[in-house]
């Protein structure tokens, strides 16, 4: 015989937290301030801003260590590929329109996600048109390591 599930009064109690003892309470205006600001954020202007920085300095190591101009112009145009859409999204998230209510926020970051998707994928599209003697190594290199920036802004938070 299958017993059925007990009804509980709470729909969303967690019977693992209440078993260990665990309780929850709301945090005060005053708590909820002095949490934050023991968690700082990272503005996404740096990050784009080291996104770029780190983007040029591999494009230069790019050209000493192989020493042609295709190879370099094909590592800044990685950087470029995520440098670009991160400005986009970066203007966008920071604009009046996202900030009005927690659900514009959602909808604004989901909508600028998007235009960063596309404008990357575009740009990598348009790679071989654009870049003369493209070297595809030296371009993903480049991408991946401007990428790697957002690990490190994980980092920045504690720090800022």
């Amino acid at each position: 015989m299958v017993s059925e599930p007990k009804p509980r009064s709470d729909p969303w109690a967690d019977e693992e937290v209440a078993a260990a003892g665990v309780s929850f309470r709301t945090l005060t205006r005053e708590e909820a301030s002095a949490l934050r600001a023991r968690q700082p954020t990272v503005s996404p202007w740096r990050v784009v801003a080291v996104q770029a920085g780190l983007g040029v300095l591999v494009a230069g190591l790019a050209m000493l260590i192989s020493g042609q101009k295709g190879v370099f112009w094909s590592a800044l145009y990685g950087a470029a590929t995520v440098v670009v859409p991160g400005v986009l999204m970066a203007r966008g998230m920071t604009s009046r329109v996202s900030s009005m209510s927690p659900g514009a926020g959602a909808v604004s970051f989901m909508l600028w996600e998007m235009v960063k998707i596309a404008v990357s994928v575009l740009m990598l599209m348009l790679a071989p048109r654009i870049v003369q003697g493209l070297s595809w190594p030296a371009l993903l290199v480049a991408m991946v390591l401007c990428m790697k920036v957002y690990w490190f802004a994980l980092l920045w938070r504690g720090r800022s």
